[in-house]
């Protein structure tokens, strides 16, 4: 009989359940979120390009090995990873609404002062309860709780991106500084032959000292750019220790061998836009935000309806262990409850839900495009670098010259010392600027392949690892 009214409570609230208030999540059309057919800055034609492991493009081992290892050990990732596992222990928190609970209880108490003499009594008993989902409100909750989920996947992603992306720049910054750094000694050098054919001739009497004052000048404001260069230098290398996962100055002796600015490739196709928002973890999580926040919209709806609470014990009671079996007792209830009034709060709740909902649609529309600006931007930096170091080039070509004119000149006494100065400081202008520019060019690229969602694999879903046990 008890069997057989369960049943009947089953077979009644089942079909109830089949409907689930709210409104019904699909994602807005790329149309109606203001996304364009084609990128206004000029952009190579062609396939998207595989940009999963951008940073291999590059060409240079040591730069793959450090963005390898901020991938392994960076502690931002690490953080996001265990926000996913949070967002997944959430979803299966609301999985489990969908069943009942069930406790059990056992006893056992011995009489000793007893008119009949000492007895045990032994007890098994069991609990059940369970709240039909006839309005659909636990589903709609798993089904936020799901995008959710999701949500902290794509925002791993997006910190993977991000942090690579880190790596790649301080690591292109550290070139940069190494190769001015060059520069610089080498321009300090040229500058000390420069003061010491100036004090000969002055000493010779074929020049005023003020030709030596300019040329010791000349040196002291090259030699005052050495030390921000030099700290320009070590704060990225810093930077890349911490970004790996270690202390500031774990890779000061693997970067000290002087190496070039790392050289990608010329030209990188993009697609249209809509790839870019199918490849950008970001604007993927942001679209999942918007399916919870809808979701949750049904959620509180679901208040506003009758909620079906099933209740039932069973238990038995004996003198011993082999009696327990022989008189079962056990009850059932069923019970609807309806809100009759709240003072409007759980009305409110729904509105405020949907105001949510509201504020999710806009922020998915501002990260979608915010992106494409960052892919125009990338884009406009990258040609941008690309012309200055053709301008660069030829300067360079022409203050070399004009350099090796003006020294064999006032060597020669047919020019003066300003004319020589001046030159020297056109040709370190001209190198620094070359090797800015080019330093520039591989910042851009890095920041078009963030742009364009590169450094992860954006045909899954990022899952949560496994747990692990507690670290002692």
């Amino acid at each position: 009989m008890f069997r057989s009214r369960i049943a009947l409570l089953l077979v009644v609230s089942l079909p109830l359940q089949a409907c689930a208030v709210g409104p019904n999540y699909a994602p807005p059309a790329p149309a109606g979120l203001g996304v364009p057919a084609t990128y206004s800055t000029p952009a190579p034609a062609g396939e998207p390009a595989d940009i999963r492991s951008w940073w291999t493009n590059f060409n240079d081992p040591e730069l793959v090995a450090i963005v390898e290892r901020a991938r392994a050990g960076n502690l931002d990732i690490a953080q996001a990873v265990s926000r996913l596992r949070q967002a997944h222990e959430s979803l299966i928190q609301s999985r489990a609404d969908l069943l009942p609970s069930v406790s059990g209880s056992a006893g056992y108490n011995r009489a000793v002062f007893d008119a009949v003499g000492a007895r045990d009594n032994f007890s098994l008993g069991a609990d059940v309860s369970y709240q039909a989902d006839l309005f659909g409100g636990v589903r709609r909750g798993i089904e936020a709780s799901r995008a959710t989920y999701q949500a902290s996947g794509f925002d791993l992603a997006t910190v993977q991106t991000s942090i690579e992306a880190e790596a790649a720049r301080n690591y292109i910054l550290a070139r940069q500084a190494q190769a001015n750094l060059a520069i610089a000694r080498n321009s300090l050098g040229i500058q000390d032959d420069n003061l010491e054919i100036t004090g000969f001739r002055v000493q010779a009497g074929l020049v005023s000292s003020l030709d030596s004052e300019q040329s010791r000048q000349q040196r002291a404001q090259t030699a005052a750019t050495i030390p921000t260069l030099e700290q320009n230098y070590q704060t990225a290398v810093n930077r890349l220790g911490v970004l790996t996962g270690q202390a500031p100055g774990a890779l000061k002796a693997e970067l000290e061998a002087t190496a070039p600015i790392p050289k990608g490739p010329d030209s990188l196709a993009v697609g249209i836009p809509v790839d870019t928002l199918r490849q950008r973890p970001d604007v993927r999580a942001a679209e999942r935000q918007l399916a919870a926040a809808t979701a949750q919209i049904g959620v509180a709806k679901a208040q506003l309806y009758p909620a079906l609470n099933i209740t039932g014990n069973i238990g038995t009671a004996a003198s011993s262990i082999g009696g327990l079996a022989s008189v079962v007792t056990g009850s059932l209830f069923a019970g609807l409850t309806q809100l009759i009034f709240d003072g409007g709060r759980t009305r409110s709740r729904v509105r405020a839900q949907e105001a949510a909902a509201e504020g999710a649609l806009a922020n998915y529309k501002q990260v979608v495009l915010t992106g494409l600006e960052d892919v125009e931007n990338a884009l406009t930096a990258l040609q941008a670098a690309k012309d200055r170091q053709v301008q660069f080039a030829i300067a360079l070509d022409a203050s070399n010259n004009a350099a090796i004119l003006s020294r064999s000149q006032y060597r020669a006494g047919l020019t003066d010392i300003t004319t020589l100065n001046t030159n020297e400081s056109a040709l370190l202008s001209a190198q620094n600027g070359l090797s800015n520019a080019r330093a520039d060019q591989a910042q851009a690229l890095v920041q078009l392949y963030l742009a364009l969602g590169g450094g992860w694999d954006s045909n899954s879903v990022p899952q949560a690892p496994l747990a692990q046990s507690p670290r002692e």
